[in-house]
């Protein structure tokens, strides 16, 4: 079965990756992340997703970045956990979108690999997202793989980000640090 997978970030990507290859999914990838602030580290995400894939042979899709995407679909409601729920919506409607179009018959994402996310929500998004495309969410819990791949990650030389990405995270992140 040929499955579309949302990729966030090449970390992230590493442990379903191998999963789902080695369930006998036929893997193609969308890096489509409007929410990554600001274009530097858009570029360096999106040039470890390049290089990454490359050495896994890979096929990925690569959206326009479109930053404006994001901020309309969170605007007036950038607290979490809704500003989250927001962004995971509207990445995981457009990789069913993309799925849909390019013939695939299932689409998932990297982000459930990751510990800091909402499991239920992010199913609900897919969920949701898969009804109004017609096209089936593939849903695994990835979490038990997310501190392997992160290490291997490291040990490799990849870049490892420190916040999910969007400008709300970047400026929680270092609000965290200046309490500490």
């Amino acid at each position: 079965m040929r499955l579309l997978l949302h990729i966030c970030c090449s970390p992230c990507l590493i442990y379903p990756l191998s999963c789902l290859r080695d369930s006998g999914f036929q893997l193609s990838g969308i890096f489509y992340n409007p929410n990554i602030h600001g274009l530097l580290e858009y570029n360096n995400r999106k040039k470890e997703v390049v290089e990454f894939s490359r050495k896994e042979n890979l096929e990925v899709i690569y959206a326009e970045y479109r930053p404006v995407d994001f901020f309309r679909a969170v605007n007036l409601q950038e607290a979490q956990p809704q500003r989250c729920q927001l962004c995971w919506a509207l990445r995981l409607k457009a990789t069913a979108r993309a799925a849909k179009e390019k013939g695939f018959g299932l689409f998932s994402t990297t982000l459930l690999v990751s510990p800091y996310q909402d499991q239920e929500a992010l199913r609900k998004a897919g969920e949701g997202a898969a009804e109004k495309e017609g096209v089936d969410f593939y849903y695994a819990d990835f979490r038990v793989g997310f501190r392997q791949a992160h290490d291997l990650a490291k040990a490799r030389g990849i870049y490892c980000q420190k916040y999910c990405g969007c400008i709300y995270s970047q400026v929680e992140r270092y609000k965290k640090k200046e309490g500490k």
